[in-house]
């Protein structure tokens, strides 16, 4: 108050003491001023619901002086006397000049006895000290105020205007252009200022004038012809209307100023709503597309025919190709969205977000990986189906040639073992029938190699499960039967003969040794051609070379084979020499053996007629097998080249993300170029991808020519669009980090550097040692205990850090600040939080008493708002989006329709439910 006093007496005093000189006015200056205190009272009466018409007359009696000071102070006065006697006026008018003076304005030759004998000059003297002490005293510009304040204030408010030029209070609003560039200043749409001119003061002092009354609400208080026709203005004059103008633009600027910052923290939570439904959607259609196609992957339910397993082949690799990739992008986007979503909430000081149940990012991850699981586990089970099916209509086949052979051997034994023909033949014949069925025996013996294979391939079809074993388990029994039986025939007749023997004693020797040896020849001849017809399948060079060798050798005893044939032959010419010579009655056939000279001849031109076949499809399967070598070369070569780049990429990334090269944009723009390049890359894949396709139709399994398969080369894209993608969207944190909190491109860089330093194996992260040494290096004091090396600091190590540094970690107080650093409450703390940490202590930031404060200005400092008030202040969308939230106020001075912003401020950052 000392010191308002002097400042008073210094700066507000002087025109009092110049009245008191001096007590005659210039006559122009009185009119002025007569006008414009009277309107400016008036415009202060007008809200008691009166006002003045002859300033030195309607203030005689004190009462209407007293509510005027009423009305511009906004406090209660002492009671006005109501008689009409001159003492009673004195009185009033003391009362008020009391009052002034009590508000420390020194009041200098002015009476009350001069005011109720209507002294024009001393009633002018006492509204001029009124209107300084309320209208102008306040005023402060960037530390200065009252006179110099408004005068500053102009200069500021006019400077872009250059034909303006307010030098003080009275010359320099002659041309009325000043009056006019503090209305476009701040209401443009009011005045048209460019077609203004300087030489037509006139009109532009009544625009100006015309303009503030109507759209302004402040009184026509100067007269324009007055200003113009005098030489020098009254000053106080000027700065009583220019005052007005100051008073109703700063209210003005102060709603525009509460109504944008709550523009401002309304707009951010709009931006984060729409942010987090956005993720919740997307992290549902994620996890219900892997919910729909985890049970296809593990439907394990085989097929039995080769093409029905190649068509889920198919389908699978159109599951790959065209149904997999858009998900792996929808994901990588999924996280990179929740990573941004959670940078901005803590830069707007909002809490973290929390997705709904099962739709963490974790969660995801998890469902993510049990569909990879199950994928690897479904292409596994379709190879070893295709190869089972494979094996087993090999088998099949095996089994039905062997099989048809056999019961063609068998058809008529078991009538041919049951002949009773020994009983009325000679001897010879006994021994013929004797030696015949000697080499049945033999004959028999021969086949047994072939059923045992018959029924180890039908056991082998039943443990691959065959889907048609019953089949072949019915014919393999029936053969096996049938042999045995065969065995019990062939016992009994050998019995039945050998007691017969002892009577017949002649026999034919020769026709026994034809028998002997034709019957093996024979069996050699259908083995031979068994084994010409047999079906092959063969995967490498190698395995078809074998056959070809194992051909080779076959054909090198066929000269052997053919000597053979012809000595069998010279036995059966030889007996029918004998014959011939003899007369032997030999009715025309062997009577050990059925295997006639023709059928052996038929046979031997047969097995010659299935040689360069069988040369011929070993040559085709030669051709195929060299195809399937060229392709497995030519996928080698290209994923020996595209493996290493992948591996090489991966690592250039890891590289540039912990280097420093110019400023985070330039490392940005670097980034995004090098993922460019990348996406260029993408057509060798796809070429890869047709290679890989070629080798799978040609059912090629291996391939030695490389280590990298399909699958690795794909995990390795996916993992280096995922790893590319992920980079960026750090460094765009690192750059709303550094934006919002206010952190300089030289912090950033010494953060960094020390960060890189020490990280020896440039992994990107620090062990707790590294982790240790780098905040010793920035200044900070920690102590030694051990830690594991996970490259993040856990709860203990983060309080010891904080404590070092001057925090006071209380519980609750360390556990306030978890919550901030690690909102998913993962226990450790990353690189990136302990920054966002440090640097939020120094941030500018909204809070809820600034947005409380904002809507009181708003309310017309009351404790609730109207919705009329909020649509009048804010843009419609942001008004309804306040209104639909905004609790009913409850509060003793509540209205119909008064809303509660203060819960509302406060539930915005997380303080209370919204």
């Amino acid at each position: 108050m000392d010191h308002y006093d002097s400042q008073q007496t210094n700066d507000y005093m002087q025109p009092e003491e110049d009245w008191d000189r001096d007590l005659l006015l210039d006559p122009a200056w009185e009119k002025q001023q007569r006008k414009t205190f009277t309107a400016w009272c008036n415009s202060h009466l007008r809200k008691a619901g009166t006002q003045i018409e002859n300033i030195e007359e309607d203030f005689r009696d004190g009462l209407k002086l007293m509510l005027l000071l009423e009305v511009i102070s906004g406090e209660r006065l002492a009671k006005p006397e109501r008689g009409k006697m001159r003492v009673h006026k004195i009185s009033n008018v003391n009362k008020a000049l009391d009052f002034i003076a009590s508000k420390g304005v020194k009041l200098v030759s002015i009476g009350a006895e001069e005011i109720v004998d209507g002294n024009v000059k001393m009633t002018l003297g006492m509204i001029w000290t009124i209107i300084l002490r309320f209208a102008i005293q306040d005023i402060s510009v960037e530390e200065t105020s009252a006179k110099e304040g408004l005068l500053l204030w102009c200069q500021r408010k006019t400077a872009p205007y250059k034909n303006v030029n307010i030098q003080n209070f009275h010359i320099s609003w002659k041309d009325g252009l000043g009056f006019c560039a503090l209305i476009h200043r701040h209401r443009p749409e009011l005045i048209d200022y460019g077609k203004l001119r300087k030489d037509d003061p006139l009109t532009n002092l009544n625009t100006a004038f015309d303009v503030a009354e109507k759209f302004l609400d402040i009184p026509k208080m100067l007269d324009a012809e007055d200003i113009v026709g005098t030489a020098r203005p009254d000053e106080k004059a000027i700065m009583t209307y220019v005052s007005s103008f100051y008073h109703a633009f700063s209210g003005a600027q102060k709603a525009e100023t509460a109504a944008n910052r709550i523009c401002k923290v309304l707009a951010v939570n709009q931006e984060n709503e729409q942010l987090m439904e956005d993720y919740e959607k997307l992290a549902s259609d994620l996890l219900e597309w892997i919910r729909r196609t985890i049970p296809w992957l593990e439907n394990r339910a085989p097929e039995n025919t080769m093409q029905a397993m190649q068509q889920k082949l198919e389908d699978f690799r159109d599951y790959r190709r065209l149904h997999k990739p858009p998900k792996v992008q929808e994901k990588c986007q999924l996280e990179i969205n929740f990573n941004t979503l959670q940078t901005k909430l803590r830069l707007s000081n909002r809490p973290a977000f929390m997705p709904s149940e099962g739709r963490m990012v974790s969660d995801i991850n998890n469902a993510w990986g049990c569909l990879e699981q199950a994928e690897k586990g479904y292409e596994e089970w379709l190879l070893n189906e295709i190869r089972r099916l494979e094996r087993l209509d090999h088998l099949a086949e095996k089994f039905r040639q062997k099989a048809s052979i056999h019961e063609a051997w068998t058809d008529g034994k078991e009538a041919m073992l049951r002949q009773k023909d020994y009983e009325t033949a000679t001897l010879s014949e006994i021994k013929a029938l004797l030696k015949k069925h000697e080499a049945f025996e033999s004959d028999l013996a021969a086949h047994q190699d072939r059923v045992e294979q018959i029924a180890a391939i039908a056991q082998e079809l039943n443990e691959l499960d065959y889907y048609d074993s019953p089949s072949v388990n019915a014919r393999c029994q029936k053969i096996c039967d049938q042999w045995d039986n065969l065995g019990a025939l062939t016992q009994k007749r050998r019995e039945a003969l050998e007691r017969t023997e002892k009577l017949l004693e002649t026999i034919d020797q020769l026709y026994l040794e034809y028998a002997k040896r034709a019957a093996p020849f024979n069996n050699w001849m259908e083995g031979a051609m068994e084994d010409l017809q047999d079906t092959f399948i063969v995967h490498t060079i190698e395995e078809i070379q074998g056959l070809t060798t194992a051909h080779e050798q076959f054909k090198a005893t066929l000269p052997d084979a053919d000597k053979e044939r012809l000595a069998i032959l010279g036995i059966h010419n030889e007996v029918s020499k004998i014959v011939q010579t003899y007369h032997v009655n030999m009715a025309g056939t062997n009577p050990y053996t059925t295997i006639t000279p023709q059928e052996i001849n038929g046979k031997w031109d047969h097995v010659r007629q299935l040689v360069p076949r069988r040369d011929q499809a070993l040559t085709e399967e030669h051709a195929r097998q060299q195809h399937n070598e060229r392709l497995r070369k030519q996928f080698g070569a290209q994923a020996n080249v595209i493996g290493p780049w992948i591996q090489t990429k991966m690592e250039e990334i890891g590289r540039i993300s912990i280097e420093m090269h110019g400023t985070l944009e330039d490392q940005l723009s670097h980034l995004r170029q090098y993922e460019k390049s990348i996406v260029n890359y993408k057509p060798k894949i796809d070429m890869l991808e047709c290679d890989h396709q070629l080798i799978q139709e040609a059912l090629i399994f291996d391939n030695k020519h490389t280590n990298y398969t399909m699958e690795h080369i794909r995990v390795g894209w996916e993992q280096l669009l995922t790893t590319i993608a992920r980079t960026i969207n750090e460094v765009e944190n690192q750059i709303l980090t550094r934006d919002a909190k206010g952190i300089s491109q030289e912090q950033m860089n010494e953060f960094r550097a020390s960060f890189n330093h020490f990280d020896r194996d440039h992994s990107g992260t620090l062990g707790p040692e590294e982790f240790k040494a780098c905040l010793i290096s920035l200044g900070y004091d920690i102590g030694n205990d051990p830690q594991k090396k996970t490259g993040m600091m856990d709860t203990d190590d983060f309080r010891a850090c904080l404590i070092s540094m001057g925090y006071n970690m209380g519980e609750a107080e360390f556990a306030r600040i978890m919550s901030i650093v690690d909102p998913n409450r993962l226990g450790v703390v990353t690189f990136q939080a302990f920054i966002d940490f440090m640097s939020r202590e120094t941030a500018d930031t909204d809070t809820a008493d600034q947005v409380m404060a904002s809507f009181k200005i708003l309310a017309g400092d009351k404790n609730y708002i109207t919705a009329d008030e909020l649509r009048r202040e804010l843009p419609p969308d942001q008004a309804e989006y306040c209104i639909a939230r905004m609790a009913p106020y409850a509060g003793p001075d509540s209205v119909p329709g008064a809303l509660d912003y203060m819960s509302f401020s406060t539930a915005l950052y997380g303080e209370s439910d919204l």
